[in-house]
């Protein structure tokens, strides 16, 4: 697993750096670490981004700060994970805006970074995963993550995907439970949606990566937002 982590301090990275060793040496993993010291120096690296799977990054660094660095990077490379870390515990809603997988506060980095890393990694590992459907235009396998949105329509579901649409003679309800452990909301009985593509909750409009709005009832509208904050690390 490449890690990347951008921190204008050299004691803040070490620090950072060696409670990721310590929680690769306890749950037997391999990362990969690559360290920068400002918001440019890792912008003048964006291919290395490529191939990184998670993102650490200093809110409040000299120069090129680190929310304007994280808007620039998920344009180019809206899959990798970013986690904000800052001393100062006021930018959650900032954090929000670009997407960002988390949100630490240096100060108790001892007691967050393994519940940030554990859903993190588990996250990668659901994005690996893939299942098999029948369709109706046939045995078709996808990967979990590459489901954008499923809508009910007649007798059938529509599967939306990054590589196509896909029909199925299958319950919502059915579908709603092979997928419930990865990440997926039923906003009401027509719709379940992969949270890895919500930009936005508003209003009671869902508004997806893609462009498309989604109406969400008043009656469901608080849980939704629940389990998304939950999904995106709020709280």
């Amino acid at each position: 697993m490449e890690i990347i982590v951008c921190d204008d301090s050299g004691t803040d990275r070490e620090n950072l750096i060696r409670l990721l060793r310590d929680y690769e040496k306890k749950k037997g993993l391999a990362f990969d670490m690559t360290e920068y010291d400002s918001g440019e120096a890792l912008l003048k690296n964006m291919d290395k981004l490529q191939d990184s799977s998670i993102l650490f990054l200093d809110i409040n660094m000299e120069g090129t700060g680190g929310l304007e660095a994280a808007a620039q990077i998920k344009s180019l490379h809206p899959k990798i994970s970013i986690v904000l870390v800052t001393a100062y515990i006021g930018y959650a809603l900032e954090g929000y805006k670009v997407e960002a997988s988390r949100f630490l506060v240096k100060d108790d980095l001892e007691d967050s970074i393994t519940e940030c890393m554990d859903t993190l990694v588990r996250k990668l590992e659901q994005d690996a995963q893939v299942m098999d459907f029948s369709f109706v235009e046939g045995n078709i396998r996808l990967k979990v993550s590459d489901i954008i949105y499923i809508e009910t329509a007649r007798h059938k579901n529509i599967f939306y995907t990054k590589s196509g649409n896909f029909q199925i003679y299958k319950k919502l309800d059915e579908i709603e439970n092979e997928l419930r452990e990865y990440d997926f909301v039923r906003i009401h009985m027509s719709f379940l949606v992969n949270m890895r593509y919500i930009r936005k909750i508003s209003s009671y409009v869902m508004t997806l990566t893609t462009g498309k709005e989604i109406s969400v009832p008043k009656t469901r509208y608080a849980e939704v937002k629940r389990q998304y904050m939950l999904f995106k690390g709020v709280e």
